[in-house]
Protein backbone atom coordinates (compact mmCIF):
# COMPACT_ATOMS: atom_id res chain seq x y z
CA UNK A 1 0.00 0.00 0.00
CA UNK A 2 1.16 3.74 -0.74
CA UNK A 3 -1.39 5.34 1.62
CA UNK A 4 0.70 7.98 4.26
CA UNK A 5 1.13 6.61 7.57
CA UNK A 6 -0.63 8.57 9.97
CA UNK A 7 1.71 10.09 12.94
CA UNK A 8 -0.19 8.97 16.57
CA UNK A 9 1.01 12.23 17.72
CA UNK A 10 -0.20 14.11 15.40
CA UNK A 11 -3.75 12.43 16.18
CA UNK A 12 -2.94 13.26 19.84
CA UNK A 13 -2.52 17.14 19.24
CA UNK A 14 -5.51 17.52 16.86
CA UNK A 15 -7.93 15.79 19.91
CA UNK A 16 -5.93 17.96 21.92
CA UNK A 17 -6.79 21.25 19.82
CA UNK A 18 -10.76 20.10 19.72
CA UNK A 19 -10.87 19.79 23.40
CA UNK A 20 -9.44 23.02 24.14
CA UNK A 21 -12.09 24.54 21.51
CA UNK A 22 -14.82 22.93 23.16
CA UNK A 23 -13.45 24.08 26.49
CA UNK A 24 -13.41 27.32 25.29
CA UNK A 25 -17.08 26.97 24.09
CA UNK A 26 -17.81 25.60 27.56
CA UNK A 27 -16.79 28.29 29.35
CA UNK A 28 -17.90 31.12 27.18
CA UNK A 29 -21.66 29.16 27.34
CA UNK A 30 -21.31 29.39 31.09
CA UNK A 31 -20.17 33.20 31.25
CA UNK A 32 -23.17 33.65 28.73
CA UNK A 33 -25.74 31.80 30.67
CA UNK A 34 -24.49 33.23 33.84
CA UNK A 35 -24.88 36.64 32.82
CA UNK A 36 -28.65 36.36 31.43
CA UNK A 37 -29.73 34.29 34.98
CA UNK A 38 -27.99 37.87 36.82
CA UNK A 39 -29.97 39.77 34.29
CA UNK A 40 -33.56 38.23 35.11
CA UNK A 41 -32.92 37.93 38.53
CA UNK A 42 -32.19 42.04 38.75
CA UNK A 43 -35.41 42.78 36.29
CA UNK A 44 -37.35 40.13 38.39
CA UNK A 45 -35.90 42.34 42.04
CA UNK A 46 -37.24 45.23 40.22
CA UNK A 47 -40.57 44.55 38.86
CA UNK A 48 -41.40 42.67 41.97
CA UNK A 49 -39.39 43.24 45.34
CA UNK A 50 -37.20 46.71 45.65
CA UNK A 51 -36.82 49.24 43.35
CA UNK A 52 -33.98 52.20 43.86
CA UNK A 53 -35.55 55.87 43.30
CA UNK A 54 -33.77 59.15 43.71
CA UNK A 55 -35.33 62.47 45.37
CA UNK A 56 -35.62 65.46 42.61
CA UNK A 57 -37.79 67.93 44.64
CA UNK A 58 -38.33 69.62 47.94
CA UNK A 59 -41.70 68.05 48.16
CA UNK A 60 -40.98 65.45 51.14
CA UNK A 61 -38.82 67.95 53.12
CA UNK A 62 -37.40 67.46 55.90
CA UNK A 63 -38.39 63.96 55.36
CA UNK A 64 -36.71 63.49 52.35
CA UNK A 65 -34.05 65.67 50.88
CA UNK A 66 -33.17 66.44 47.32
CA UNK A 67 -30.41 64.23 46.64
CA UNK A 68 -31.48 61.14 48.89
CA UNK A 69 -31.61 57.82 47.11
CA UNK A 70 -34.31 55.31 48.30
CA UNK A 71 -35.22 51.48 48.10
CA UNK A 72 -38.90 51.45 47.36
CA UNK A 73 -40.29 47.90 48.93
CA UNK A 74 -42.61 46.97 46.16
CA UNK A 75 -43.63 43.54 47.71
CA UNK A 76 -45.50 44.88 50.78
CA UNK A 77 -48.33 46.54 48.94
CA UNK A 78 -49.11 43.05 46.73
CA UNK A 79 -47.33 41.37 43.29
CA UNK A 80 -48.81 43.21 40.11
CA UNK A 81 -48.79 42.02 36.24
CA UNK A 82 -46.82 44.32 34.59
CA UNK A 83 -48.41 46.97 32.28
CA UNK A 84 -51.77 45.97 33.36
CA UNK A 85 -50.45 46.80 36.71
CA UNK A 86 -53.56 44.09 37.91
CA UNK A 87 -52.79 42.43 41.54
CA UNK A 88 -52.29 38.71 41.51
CA UNK A 89 -50.90 38.27 45.64
CA UNK A 90 -52.99 40.98 47.81
CA UNK A 91 -50.49 41.54 51.24
CA UNK A 92 -51.91 44.75 52.22
CA UNK A 93 -52.74 48.73 51.36
CA UNK A 94 -51.29 51.61 51.57
CA UNK A 95 -52.49 52.88 55.10
CA UNK A 96 -52.07 56.76 56.38
CA UNK A 97 -48.90 58.15 57.19
CA UNK A 98 -47.19 55.93 54.62
CA UNK A 99 -44.74 57.23 52.31
CA UNK A 100 -45.56 55.73 48.86
CA UNK A 101 -43.93 55.62 45.40
CA UNK A 102 -46.81 55.78 42.57
CA UNK A 103 -47.60 56.73 38.91
CA UNK A 104 -48.23 60.34 38.54
CA UNK A 105 -51.51 60.57 37.08
CA UNK A 106 -51.32 63.60 34.99
CA UNK A 107 -47.85 61.81 33.38
CA UNK A 108 -47.95 58.18 33.93
CA UNK A 109 -44.01 58.44 32.58
CA UNK A 110 -43.34 59.88 35.72
CA UNK A 111 -43.05 58.30 39.42
CA UNK A 112 -44.20 60.34 42.53
CA UNK A 113 -43.40 60.27 45.72
CA UNK A 114 -45.74 61.46 48.77
CA UNK A 115 -47.05 60.56 51.80
CA UNK A 116 -50.51 59.01 52.36
CA UNK A 117 -52.84 60.83 54.24
CA UNK A 118 -56.34 59.73 53.20
CA UNK A 119 -57.31 56.41 52.09
CA UNK A 120 -60.78 54.92 50.87
CA UNK A 121 -63.88 56.32 52.15
CA UNK A 122 -61.95 59.01 54.13
CA UNK A 123 -63.43 62.50 54.05
CA UNK A 124 -60.82 65.12 53.69
CA UNK A 125 -60.83 68.88 54.30
CA UNK A 126 -58.66 71.41 54.94
CA UNK A 127 -59.75 75.08 56.41
CA UNK A 128 -56.64 77.38 56.63
CA UNK A 129 -53.96 74.79 56.28
CA UNK A 130 -55.46 72.83 58.92
CA UNK A 131 -56.08 69.32 57.83
CA UNK A 132 -59.06 67.52 58.83
CA UNK A 133 -59.88 63.83 58.47
CA UNK A 134 -63.58 62.98 59.06
CA UNK A 135 -64.14 65.78 60.57
CA UNK A 136 -61.96 65.27 63.03
CA UNK A 137 -58.11 67.49 62.90
CA UNK A 138 -55.73 64.98 61.70
CA UNK A 139 -52.58 64.59 64.03
CA UNK A 140 -49.91 65.88 61.16
CA UNK A 141 -46.61 65.16 62.89
CA UNK A 142 -45.17 64.95 59.36
CA UNK A 143 -45.89 68.52 57.29
CA UNK A 144 -44.49 72.07 57.68
CA UNK A 145 -45.07 74.85 56.72
CA UNK A 146 -42.90 77.35 55.20
CA UNK A 147 -44.92 80.14 53.66
CA UNK A 148 -47.19 82.34 56.21
CA UNK A 149 -49.91 83.56 53.75
CA UNK A 150 -53.11 81.71 53.76
CA UNK A 151 -55.12 81.44 50.35
CA UNK A 152 -58.68 81.16 50.34
CA UNK A 153 -59.97 78.44 48.30
CA UNK A 154 -61.09 81.13 45.58
CA UNK A 155 -57.43 81.22 44.40
CA UNK A 156 -55.88 77.79 44.85
CA UNK A 157 -56.68 75.03 47.36
CA UNK A 158 -53.26 75.03 48.69
CA UNK A 159 -54.54 76.14 52.27
CA UNK A 160 -58.25 75.42 51.43
CA UNK A 161 -59.16 72.78 50.71
CA UNK A 162 -62.60 70.04 50.03
CA UNK A 163 -64.57 68.54 51.75
CA UNK A 164 -63.89 65.90 49.59
CA UNK A 165 -64.80 62.04 50.31
CA UNK A 166 -61.87 59.48 49.20
CA UNK A 167 -63.42 56.75 46.44
CA UNK A 168 -62.64 53.26 47.09
CA UNK A 169 -59.84 51.88 45.60
CA UNK A 170 -57.77 55.53 45.67
CA UNK A 171 -55.55 57.61 48.11
CA UNK A 172 -55.08 61.11 49.06
CA UNK A 173 -51.58 62.25 49.41
CA UNK A 174 -49.66 65.26 50.31
CA UNK A 175 -46.01 66.27 50.32
CA UNK A 176 -44.66 66.90 54.10
CA UNK A 177 -43.61 70.13 52.83
CA UNK A 178 -47.39 71.26 52.69
CA UNK A 179 -46.43 74.44 51.28
CA UNK A 180 -43.91 73.35 48.53
CA UNK A 181 -45.89 70.35 47.20
CA UNK A 182 -48.11 69.79 44.18
CA UNK A 183 -50.26 66.26 45.79
CA UNK A 184 -53.78 66.00 45.31
CA UNK A 185 -54.89 69.16 46.34
CA UNK A 186 -53.91 70.19 43.05
CA UNK A 187 -54.66 66.89 40.70
CA UNK A 188 -56.86 64.44 42.55
CA UNK A 189 -56.45 61.01 43.84
CA UNK A 190 -53.88 57.82 42.90
CA UNK A 191 -55.04 54.80 42.01
CA UNK A 192 -54.56 51.87 44.66
CA UNK A 193 -53.09 50.03 40.94
CA UNK A 194 -50.79 52.58 40.33
CA UNK A 195 -48.65 52.23 43.15
CA UNK A 196 -45.49 51.32 43.14
CA UNK A 197 -44.35 50.86 46.45
CA UNK A 198 -43.65 51.70 50.33
CA UNK A 199 -40.03 53.83 50.60
CA UNK A 200 -38.19 51.99 53.12
CA UNK A 201 -34.70 53.41 53.37
CA UNK A 202 -32.42 55.64 52.20
CA UNK A 203 -29.18 54.00 51.04
CA UNK A 204 -27.30 57.54 49.49
CA UNK A 205 -27.41 60.53 50.21
CA UNK A 206 -25.74 63.55 47.94
CA UNK A 207 -26.08 67.28 48.67
CA UNK A 208 -25.23 68.57 45.39
CA UNK A 209 -25.23 72.50 46.70
CA UNK A 210 -22.01 71.78 49.18
CA UNK A 211 -19.08 73.67 47.09
CA UNK A 212 -16.15 73.40 48.93
CA UNK A 213 -15.66 69.52 50.23
CA UNK A 214 -16.74 66.89 48.25
CA UNK A 215 -16.83 64.08 51.21
CA UNK A 216 -19.12 66.74 52.83
CA UNK A 217 -21.16 66.47 49.60
CA UNK A 218 -22.27 62.49 51.03
CA UNK A 219 -24.67 63.30 54.05
CA UNK A 220 -23.24 60.65 56.15
CA UNK A 221 -26.00 60.83 58.96
CA UNK A 222 -28.89 59.92 56.46
CA UNK A 223 -27.35 57.03 54.96
CA UNK A 224 -29.06 53.80 56.34
CA UNK A 225 -32.08 55.75 57.64
CA UNK A 226 -35.61 53.72 57.76
CA UNK A 227 -38.30 55.66 56.45
CA UNK A 228 -41.37 55.95 58.34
Amino acid sequence: MNGKKINPKDITQEKLKESKKETAKSKVQEYIEAIIIAILIAVLIRTFIIQAYKIPSRSMVPALLVGDHLLVNKFIYGIKIPIIRKIILPISDPKSGDIIVFIYPNDRTKDYIKRVVGVGGDKIEIKNKDIFINDKPYKDSFGIYSDNVTYPAVMQPRDNFGPVNVPQGSLFVMGDNRDESADSRFWGFVDLKDVEGKALIIYWSWNSEEQDNILRKIRWERLGNMLH
